[in-house]
């Protein structure tokens, strides 16, 4: 196993929107690519700043590659903030590719030098602290990063609704773009501000270079981009669509969470935010932070302009576009969530037609064992699907449902739940709509 990762350097061109970030691991070089819009913003301090984090944060790709106990910053000091924020990052945003690859991550070394805390007086009111009427409509200029599901589409309807002006930010491959994206992006109406990321071509030959795989913590990079995206729009804040059960651990191992979504939660949330105070950059909130899944469902449910172009499957977003399917599987574990979180809120025909081609994956008894699983009968999938008794909340309420009194998986389901000693009641299911937990989410988007 290689001895150091290193932390090389990272330039931006104004001219051509370009950030390049390089790194190193024992004489092996990477570089990723960063495009954006060029133009003499690059130059500011802002984002300089917001380019530095995209640097710090997209290490973790390279890094995993090998997985060794030191990570040599070089030249790049950190403030102890963020030293303990990076170190958080790494550890846990890679606690599921260690469990994978059987990695210890306990004893992980950052050596570099230490800077003092910054202090910025110079920096904006947070997000949190804005408080606005009910009859006043925010004057930010919102930047909401889009995935085309569920959750950025609730997020995106909310927030319009209180904000003047409001972008979409949406990052691709160089030359690629995805219609499971495109699609219900057209639909908002709202203008798309664009960036690309292009990995080092050696992690996509990650085999026959002996690279260790796994899951990175790749929302915490999206993050970042968008923070540096909002930086060169003079935008602010940037509103995520993390909800609560991203904060709830995929599972416990040897006593320490593992958690898929962990740059989703509220864990790197509260540091990421804390970390971009520093330098007066951007806000940064999730909109659905004390919302569960099972209330974004009913939110989405309502929101019928989305029905025939939203996909938040699995094999919409394959990265070779030969295997990338154009319509909903029907078969992953994320179709089945999707079903199975709107099922209380849609009726039978319109899962179905929404589902169409491949049929719904509740009318399909060989999934069985993937919804038992999403309700805690079996491992939780490493995926983004939410907690398991917002699952059986969805269950038990789908199958009151007059219109599902024929569906005998979804019957089967109801009734095994029902048995089960920790069952949620009506009132507990319905407690499920109510906000969970707190938020950073400032009175004024409410």
């Amino acid at each position: 196993m290689s001895s150091v990762f290193g932390y090389e350097s990272y330039r931006s061109d104004a001219s051509t929107g370009v950030l390049t970030c390089t790194y190193s691991l024992d004489g092996r070089e990477f570089s990723e690519l960063v495009r954006l819009a060029p133009g003499p913003r690059w130059t500011s301090a802002a984002a300089q700043a917001a380019a530095r984090l995209v640097f710090l944060l997209a290490g973790v790709s390279y890094y995993k590659t090998a997985a060794p106990a030191v990570i040599d910053l070089g030249s790049t000091a950190l403030t102890p903030l963020e030293q303990d924020f990076l170190r958080d990052f790494y550890v846990n945003g890679l606690a599921e590719f260690a469990y994978h690859n059987g990695v210890d991550l306990s004893a992980l070394t950052f050596a570099g030098p230490v800077t003092g805390p910054v202090t910025n007086a110079a920096a904006p009111v947070l997000a949190k602290d804005l408080v606005l009427a009910k009859d006043q409509v925010a004057a930010d200029r919102v930047l909401v990063p889009f995935g085309g599901g569920i959750d950025s589409i609730v997020t995106v309807a909310a927030v319009r609704e209180r904000v003047r002006d409001v972008a979409l930010f949406v990052v691709s491959r160089p030359g690629d773009t995805y219609d499971a994206i495109e699609r219900p992006a057209a639909v908002t109406g709202l203008p798309v501000c664009r960036a690309t990321r292009e990995i080092d071509p050696q992690l996509l030959a990650s085999a026959q270079n002996g690279f260790l795989n796994g899951h990175v913590p790749v929302t915490g990079i999206i993050s970042a981009i968008a923070v540096l995206a909002a930086v060169l729009d003079d935008r602010s804040p940037v509103v995520m669509s993390n909800e609560w059960s991203a904060s709830i651990p995929t599972l416990e191992y040897q006593g320490k969470p593992v958690n898929h979504q962990y740059s989703k939660s509220d864990t790197f949330e509260a540091g990421f935010r804390a970390v971009l105070a520093q330098y007066g950059l951007p806000g940064y909130f999730s909109y659905l932070r004390d919302r569960t899944e099972l209330w974004v469902g009913r939110e989405f449910a309502a929101l019928r302009q989305y029905h025939a172009t939203f996909r938040s499957c699995n094999k919409a977003f394959y990265a070779d576009q030969s295997r990338r399917l154009d319509h909903w599987c029907g078969q992953c574990d994320k179709c089945c969530f999707i079903d199975l979180i709107l099922a209380p809120f849609l009726t039978r025909q319109q899962l179905r037609d929404i589902f169409a081609v491949a049929g719904e994956p509740l009318a399909d008894p060989g999934l069985r064992e993937k919804f038992r699983a999403l309700l805690g009968a079996g491992a939780k999938p490493f995926e983004c699907v939410g907690e398991v008794n917002e699952c059986r909340a969805a269950v038990l309420l789908a199958a009151r449902r007059p219109d599902r009194a024929q569906d005998p998986l979804l019957a089967e389901l109801a009734a095994e739940v029902g048995q089960w000693p920790d069952a949620p009641s009506q009132d507990d299911a319905a407690a499920m709509l109510a906000p969970v937990g707190d938020s950073f989410v400032p009175g004024a988007y409410r």
